[in-house]
């Protein structure tokens, strides 16, 4: 079974409409839907926003209902600029961006403690995930890269350029590196699905209301055709 988390009831009500065989349970004020999204099984749920919600559902998923993979699908801000509105980044790892531990040695990013700097995802997932989007949004660029995350939406060219920087990320937003660190604890595997809202810039703020519709159809086409895929698989 996989868990699929949105952090927006946007990006989530589309895929649960296409949902059978499901049962809905509440847990610490998210809705966990259960059942069958194109033959596969399936838990989606909205974490909210922020890496708090966001750590917080994924262990969820694994505590409660035993998942063995996590996609989380959502919408982020460019980081380069030949990523453009409407594109979509597939994360190769991921990293805090708002970590900041470099006065007692660390570098910026690295949580204190933990055995790596940057938080993996999973190969076959991505590459699941690059060839399916590729089928079913061939009007758009496909990117496999950095996802990097942090509780501000970035919305300056300052703040983006100091970021992209540092951690050489395709693009920034607020829930993926929580859900890959948890998924790191766990042990399972999982993959972060980035449609592009904005440029994460001074423009940000105007362009992610308007394109916003458009970078969930998006995603939620691509983990429609995920889901497919595995689902014929495992038949």
């Amino acid at each position: 079974m996989l868990g699929i988390i949105g952090a927006m009831e946007v990006e989530v009500e589309k895929l649960r409409a296409k949902m059978t065989e499901t049962e809905m349970k509440t847990v610490a004020g998210m809705n966990f839907c259960k059942g069958k999204l194109e033959g596969k099984d399936v838990v989606i749920v909205r974490s909210g926003i922020g890496k708090v919600n966001a750590g917080i559902c994924s262990q969820i998923l694994v505590d409660l209902y035993q998942v063995d993979g996590i996609v989380n699908t959502g919408i982020a801000g460019s980081l380069k600029a030949e990523i453009n509105i409407g594109d979509l980044v597939i994360s190769s790892d991921l990293v805090h961006h708002d970590m900041d531990a470099v006065s007692f040695g660390y570098p910026k990013g690295q949580i204190p403690q933990m055995d790596v700097f940057s938080f993996e995802a999973d190969r076959a997932l991505a590459d699941l995930a690059e060839k399916v989007c590729e089928e079913v949004n061939p009007e758009i660029q496909v990117f496999h890269g950095r996802v990097v995350s942090g509780d501000q939406f970035i919305a300056d060219k300052e703040t983006k350029e100091n970021i992209s920087t540092l951690f050489a990320g395709y693009c920034t937003e607020m829930e993926g590196a929580a859900i890959a660190q948890t998924a790191h604890l766990n042990e399972v595997p999982f993959v972060v699905l980035r449609a592009i809202s904005d440029k994460a810039d001074d423009s940000a703020s105007m362009d992610y209301p308007t394109f916003e519709k458009q970078a969930v159809a998006h995603s939620v086409r691509l983990v429609r055709g995920m889901m497919k895929n595995l689902a014929a698989k495992e038949a």
